[in-house]
């Protein structure tokens, strides 16, 4: 009933509807971004389209809405404020999730939404996301090795697209389209930090950290007589946030008073990044074009701090107790080309893309307690590698079918080439010296020889796409693609969509297409062996847990299989409604995924019978592990929700121009089916593979709920936006339900005020005015160092209060 009641209130407020969807370079005014419709190229291959008649639901979001949001430091965070259907948590001590945070679309996993940079497909990255974290089991494309400099708009296609554009588009596409201009360039910079009240648990503080910097400068260049050269670069540096609770007294009694022992928040960052984007003409019908870039970030985040009586601490060398660091060396690499034109008179493409993401980490201040005080403090422990290589070829020609227009018909051939390696890391940060204990450097074990692997594979697909109109008002897309890998077969999916123009100002549309996620090669080759915390009724405990390969003798015992693909289908349905300065779209979807990858559980745990635990306790003696988890299919899912964009903008003659907006997302998963038990042994077997605490996390862990409300106004020089938003509360789970606690509903209020002055601007602004946070972690489910304050399954974060200043200058 609650979601009903919002959903006619959503739908009542229509004259506020829309998100900014401004298109034009950051030289422009606001209300020049606006006054043309923006053509799209995204879910739809006939040119000439604006994102109000388009057959499938895509969002426009111009760069300079993107850099309204803060420090503008992060893409992906910048995406999530301006899209409800988008949801960016801010996981901690998560090992490397720290570092590369993934991005959500309509509640499904990262590696469900497929990423393209200027139409072409962009490279996963490295890292597989396996603890605890929104998105675990996933590998995805990091937004975040994108600067926002070097992004002109962004396109947002919220409809299942595997059939035009590949494996993985279950959830939707997002297209990064790059800056292009020959002329003129700007520079920004940006300044802010955290000023809040810190409430946890087991006590109160304030906090000024999270100082975050950025500069950015683009450049536009001419090549040739009508070529262009964009150059683009970004530096930025953050220092960490910690919103860690306190230590408990009464398990580490010797501090004798309030201790904050963790870290947990943002990691520390030094990043900086460079991109191009060129496009040359050859002559009156061909042209070339390419773009590259590179990103290299060096990150900072805590483990779980150890106080002095911790099992595995050396008292002789921290008697005190102490806070592993994870650091990581984060590689990114693009570089793309292509030739277009006119071919017997198809439009024609031709483009080839390399990219490669590379992740190195060490661990720092930290300790291998079975070497005693002798240990290192500091370990290199080895680091992932992936890369991809594609070529593909992409035509389209308009025919004439007899009907009211030209039916365009387009089609292609794609050729990619995965790669994914796994190299060790130093002997002492995985090996056991002489004492007991736990044989890792603690925090993060190194990778071992046993976790060594390269692996590659091909894919081969191809396209055809039909769209066109069958009457004045009844437009139509058919598509059909065939996808073959070497690893592990071949897979058809289709699309049939439609929209009925009812006037010119009303229009109804639908759309019921198949997908398909191929397993990633991290999925299906990624064996580590890492500390995690696990959440009992007396507290928070670390558990030495082995992720096994599908094929590992260790993993076969316990019931995996090989991976297959997952396979979806996706039904939506909606309206688009505009007259005048008024713009509504509702949108409607339901999607039903099979054979879901997921994580399963650490076999065995507090739940296994007695007599399996002890069969499996004997398989995992030779490993150095207590427990065991493994990739597998098994999980199907329904996701049914609801869109809600629009927009409505007010023009006056003595008080500026008003742009007001509200959007609003309505989702909800439920898990329909889970992997049957495997059979071990003849004793009792394991009561479950994907339990109740992953199973929650599925249907509860991103928000049900998410409205924005947001109002730009300008008045010559000046400008000011205010925007709220607000989050429907999130569970997050355990396989024990008495260890439940929810994030709460909060509503975020975002403003900030600018001026101009010629071709300077200055922007003075306030995100999470109100300084509102999540509920606290409860202390009982706390470790005894208190590292975890609250849940990083809040899809707004933690960190409470930021200001911040930007100042900017146009050439």
């Amino acid at each position: 009933m609650r979601s009903r009641n919002l959903l006619l209130a959503a739908v009542s407020a229509g004259a506020l509807l829309q998100l900014p969807t401004f298109a034009a370079a950051q030289t422009q005014e606001p209300a020049a971004a606006t006054e043309v419709e923006e053509l799209v190229v995204t879910g739809t291959r006939t040119p000439g389209r604006t994102r109000l008649d388009t057959i499938a639901p895509v969002d426009v979001i111009g760069g300079q809405a993107l850099a309204r949001q803060g420090s503008g430091a992060e893409l992906a965070q910048a995406l999530s404020n301006l899209t409800p259907a988008i949801d960016f948590p801010r996981p901690a001590i998560t090992d490397g999730t720290d570092h590369v945070r993934p991005a959500t679309l309509r509640g499904l996993a990262p590696d469900q939404t497929l990423v393209l940079i200027n139409g072409m497909r962009g490279h996963i990255g490295a890292l597989v996301n396996i603890n605890g974290s929104i998105g675990r089991g996933s590998t995805a494309f990091d937004l975040n090795s994108i600067p926002t400099v070097a992004v002109e708009r962004v396109e947002v296609l919220r409809d299942g697209a595997s059939a035009q554009y590949g494996a993985d588009a279950i959830a939707g596409v997002i297209n990064l389209r790059l800056r292009e201009a020959r002329t003129g360039g700007g520079a920004t910079y940006n300044y802010g930090i955290y000023d809040t009240d810190v409430d946890t648990a087991r006590g109160s503080r304030k906090a000024h950290d999270g100082l975050t910097q950025s500069l950015s400068l683009w450049q536009g260049l001419p090549l040739g007589k009508d070529g262009f050269l964009t150059v683009m670069g970004e530096y930025v540096t953050r220092h960490p946030t910690n919103r860690s609770d306190y230590v408990n007294l009464a398990s580490a009694p010797d501090y004798a008073r309030p201790v904050v022992l963790g870290r947990y928040g943002d990691p520390k960052l030094e990043s900086s990044a460079v991109y191009l984007n060129a496009g040359l003409p050859v002559n009156e019908t061909w042209s070339l074009y390419g773009y590259g870039g590179y990103q290299h970030r060096d990150t900072e985040s805590a483990a779980t701090a150890r106080t002095y009586n911790n099992s595995n601490n050396v008292p002789a060398v921290y008697p005190g107790g102490f806070l592993p660091i994870i650091a990581t060396e984060i590689d990114d690499y693009n570089i793309a080309g292509g030739i277009k034109g006119e071919l017997g008179g198809f439009a024609t493409d031709l483009g080839v893309s390399y990219g490669k993401n590379k992740l190195e980490y060490t661990i720092k201040n930290t300790i291998n307690s079975t070497y005693g005080a002798t240990s290192p403090r500091t370990f290199k422990a080895g680091g992932l590698d992936y890369d991809q290589f594609l070529v593909n070829l992409n035509m389209s020609k308009g025919f004439d079918l007899g009907l009211i227009e030209p039916t365009n018909l387009g089609f292609g051939l794609e050729y990619r080439e995965e790669g994914f390696s796994v190299h060790q890391g130093e002997p002492a940060s995985y090996s056991k010296g002489p004492l007991p204990g736990a044989p890792v450097s603690q925090g993060f074990g190194g990778f071992r020889p046993s976790n060594e692997v390269d692996k590659t594979r091909h894919n081969v697909s191809a396209y055809v796409d039909l769209e066109g109109k069958l009457t004045q008002r009844l437009s139509f897309d058919a598509a059909a693609r065939y996808e073959d890998y070497s690893d592990f077969g071949s897979k058809v999916t289709g699309k049939l969509a439609a929209r009925f123009d009812v006037d010119d100002a009303l229009a109804v549309r639908a759309a019921i297409s198949s997908g398909v996620k191929a397993p990633a090669l991290q999925q299906q080759y990624f064996s580590y062996t890492a500390t995690n915390n696990v959440a009992t009724p007396t507290g928070s405990i670390l558990v030495e847990s082995g992720t096994f390969t599908v094929d590992s003798p260790i993993a076969v015992a316990l019931g995996a299989k090989p991976l297959k693909a997952e396979e979806s289908m996706n039904y939506s349905a909606g309206i688009v409604f505009h007259t005048g300065p008024f713009e509504l779209t509702i949108d409607a979807y339901q999607i039903d995924i099979d054979d879901r990858i997921v994580l399963s559980e650490n076999l065995p745990n507090p739940s296994t019978p007695a007599a399996t635990a002890t069969v499996i306790t004997d398989l995992l003696s030779s490993y150095g592990v207590s427990a065991a988890r493994f990739f597998l299919n098994g999980v199907e899912t329904r996701t049914r929700g609801v869109d809600i964009v629009g927009r409505y903008k007010l023009e006056t003659e003595t008080a500026g121009r008003y742009d007001f907006t509200v959007a609003a997302n309505f989702n909800g998963t439920d898990v329909r089916k889970t992997p049957s038990l495997p059979t071990i042994t003849n004793v009792s077997q394991p009561p479950f593979l994907f339990d109740r605490g992953n199973v929650l996390t599925y249907e509860e862990g991103t928000p049900n709920q998410k409205f924005v409300f947001n109002t730009d106004w300008s008045l010559g020089d000046f400008g000011v936006t205010a925007k709220a938003t607000y989050y429907d509360s999130v569970l997050v789970p355990n396989n024990n339900p008495t260890l439940d606690y929810e994030t709460g509903h909060r509503t975020i209020v975002d403003l900030e005020g600018r001026y101009k002055l010629g071709p300077a601007g200055l922007a003075l602004g306030v995100n999470n005015l109100f300084d509102q946070y999540p509920r606290e972690t409860p202390a009982l489910i706390n470790s005894p160092s208190g590292s975890i304050g609250f849940p990083s399954y809040s899809p707004f974060g933690f960190n409470g209060r930021f200001l911040y200043a930007r100042v900017s200058y146009n050439w």
